[in-house]
């Protein structure tokens, strides 16, 4: 199933329309994209009933399906092309930063363009459904939610300030867009590998596959539990591969006026404008 923010209120997307879930559950789900989450297993068997749209589709009006997690991961080099664009070793363990969660945003929302370091960063984005304390890699997937298209936007220049801050380089306003919608893991054959990229006016910058990852979800959420419980509703941005700007000869950045696109095999695109 897909689960998206449309116009404020959570919905399912639906072959012909939407479905509010607030109206097609007679109030036992509310409008609020993150509440699904306080009862994830009810809502998915809640949800499987539903085939009636009650609405029609205006993806102009879709926000991150996401909006307030309590905690967002993001991982660092797990791509081996990206660390050696990079000029860096492979991390043993997974390279944990945090995007702050008021930096996320929509999947159509413009991008502000502070300084001339903005930087694109297309990721898998994987969401937690059930509480995750000390899950065993083996049985990671089961406290998945759904996979959504992340971009990690980068302001190259505040992340390396100081001896490198990245995450507040990572967390200018509306740095973080997501979407277009949740998907669930039932949607995919194999969630382990996806076809990812993205494009700057048209031109591909970025091209990899999912099964590229160095640690790949099951592992990210090994590793993450080990260390603090996951709560319903948190994001986890699992890296991205080879391609940034700043690895360019010369260095490329975002400029105001160019579209950014961004997608993931079976889940969507994006389309985000730098202004």
């Amino acid at each position: 199933m897909k689960i998206a923010h449309l116009d404020g209120r959570a919905v399912l997307v639906l072959d012909g329309g939407v479905a509010d879930v607030a109206t097609a559950s007679d109030g036992r789900f509310g409008p609020d994209p993150m509440s699904l989450y306080d009862d994830w297993d009810a809502f998915v068997t809640f949800a499987a009933g539903v085939t009636a749209p009650t609405g029609e589709l205006d993806e102009t009006k879709l926000g991150n399906p996401v909006p307030h997690p309590r905690q967002v991961f993001a991982i660092g080099l797990n791509y081996g092309k990206h660390a050696e664009e990079s000029g860096m070793k492979l991390p043993e363990v997974p390279a944990t930063f945090t995007k702050f969660p008021a930096s996320l945003s929509g999947p159509f929302d413009d991008i502000e363009i502070v300084g001339s370091s903005i930087d694109w960063e297309v990721e898998l984005v994987a969401v937690i459904g059930r509480r995750a304390d000390r899950v065993a890699e083996a049985d990671a997937w089961s406290y998945v939610a759904g996979l959504t298209v992340g971009q990690d936007i980068s302001d190259r220049k505040l992340q390396f300030a100081a001896g490198a801050q990245f995450s507040l380089g990572k967390s200018r306003r509306g740095y973080g867009p997501m979407g277009p919608w949740l998907v669930t893991l039932d949607e995919f054959a194999n969630p382990d590998d996806l076809a990812l990229g993205c494009s700057v006016d048209g031109e591909t910058v970025q091209d990899a596959r999912t099964s590229d990852l160095v640690f790949g979800v099951p592992r990210l959420v090994a590793e993450l539990s080990a260390v603090l419980p996951l709560l319903p509703g948190d994001v986890i941005f699992t890296g991205t591969p080879d391609g940034v700007g700043v690895a360019r000869k010369p260095p490329r950045a975002l400029q105001p006026g160019q579209v950014l696109e961004t997608w993931i095999e079976g889940i969507g695109r994006m389309r985000n404008v730098c202004r």
